[in-house]
């Protein structure tokens, strides 16, 4: 009995390893999902911020009209009680790639 016991077990732990790993979380509702990876990112040339408070928001690739196309990166006045800008990133599953919007931390 023990030996069944423990062999369901090792079993049961492999399929939850097993979902774990090949688990990656659906694209959020409305977002955008397109068949192809996007471009490189550009290098953009960062000047000195505007004032105190403001943070860096880098360029991304956004998709309009069926195609890649390139959004600059702007200086932001961080929003109150943050201090942190997480950037968008399009994410990989399934064949297809979707973008999640950056945020504030």
């Amino acid at each position: 009995m023990k030996r069944f016991l423990h062999t369901v077990s090792l079993a049961a732990l492999g399929v939850m390893l097993a979902t774990a790993v090949a688990c990656v979380p659906p694209p959020p509702p409305g977002a955008v999902v397109v068949e192809r990876r996007p471009p490189p990112d550009r290098v953009e040339v960062v000047g000195v911020a505007p004032g105190p408070g403001f943070v860096w928001i880098a360029g991304h690739w956004g998709w309009t009209a069926g195609d890649f196309v390139w959004v600059g990166g702007r200086w932001a006045r961080a929003e109150r009680g943050y201090h942190r800008w997480e950037p968008g990133r399009w994410r990989h599953r399934g064949g297809r790639w979707y973008w999640v919007e950056g945020r504030w931390r």
